[in-house]
């Protein structure tokens, strides 16, 4: 099972969600209140389960309805997907993949692992 693990950074509070291997497979902006945190937690907790993916990186990729990851590529030509809420907003994204499939996997595992995933806040 999956965890996500809030913690403390230079500029904030942020939250990665690990997988039960202990890889982080998707990461939260950093926010200024603990609460804040907890509140994006909660949001990919209710939105990954339920969101489609968007492929935008084909051509005339049929947009869908928040929530949704949206899987693109980064300027160095890597597989990207970031979660957005219902309304609208970035709550999760991932780090780069060199595949498309293991972008795939990425967001396979967001949304097996968040629902279910304990939370564990560093000091």
């Amino acid at each position: 099972m999956g965890k996500f693990v809030i913690r403390n950074v230079a500029s904030g509070i942020k939250f990665d969600l690990k997988a039960s291997n202990g890889e982080v497979i998707a990461t939260s902006e950093v926010y200024t209140a603990l609460r804040s945190a907890e509140n994006g937690v909660q949001s990919v907790k209710n939105n990954a389960p339920v969101a489609g993916v968007e492929d935008q990186t084909v051509e005339n990729y049929e947009t869908l309805k928040h929530p949704k990851f949206e899987m693109y590529t980064d300027k160095s030509g890597e597989f990207r997907f970031r979660l957005k809420a219902r309304n609208g907003e970035i709550i999760a994204t991932s780090e780069g993949y060199k595949s498309k499939a293991s972008c795939i996997n990425g967001i396979e595992s967001v949304k097996k692992n968040a629902a279910d995933a304990e939370i564990v806040t560093e000091e």
